[in-house]
């Protein structure tokens, strides 16, 4: 049968919170991160929110399942993984099949104003498995795309317990 261990040390909120303003306060101070709070992602959950959602799921199951990862390129993947910065919602022909289009999007972005490790970009490119066909390649990117189709459905059907879990300012 199997079982999971249960970590040893706990982790808190705050304590993730606080990892992912040190390790993606580069990412947080910039202008097109910031972009991305005028921009609705699921619900009235802005790209912003929903990208530190994902950070912060991430991390908690990076710990919670003892696994050995790169926290620092797992936080600026997750913080990065929506850098699209355009309002998927507005009727535009260049926002069709978002879905399986953003990623390619968002990594020409991040690409663009930061530099980025190989993780990194394998975290940003395959957030959207199975909509994009090649699958992650890292444990960091399995993690964020696991974490974002959770924070999609919390954010999508019951965000306030979310929003205040993950409150992070730059």
């Amino acid at each position: 049968m199997f079982t999971l261990r249960t970590p040893k040390k706990q982790i808190t909120a705050p304590a993730l919170r606080a990892e992912i303003r040190v390790r993606g306060a580069e990412i947080l101070r910039s202008e097109g991160m910031h972009a991305g709070k005028k921009f609705l992602q699921h619900g009235d959950v802005s790209v912003y929110e929903h990208c530190i959602n994902v950070a912060f799921l991430s991390l908690y199951l990076a710990h919670r399942f003892r696994l050995s990862v790169d926290r620092q390129s797992l936080v600026r993947g997750a913080l990065l993984h929506d850098y699209f910065l355009y309002d998927w919602h507005e009727d535009d022909p260049s926002h069709r099949l978002h879905g399986f289009h953003h990623a390619r999007r968002a990594l020409e972005n991040a690409c663009r104003d930061f530099p980025l490790n190989k993780r990194e970009k394998d975290i940003i490119a395959k957030h959207m498995f199975p909509l994009n066909l090649r699958p992650p390649r890292y444990k960091e990117s399995a993690l964020v795309c696991a974490a974002d189709k959770c924070c999609a459905l919390l954010e999508t059907f019951g965000v306030e317990k979310l929003r205040a879990l993950t409150k992070v300012r730059p």
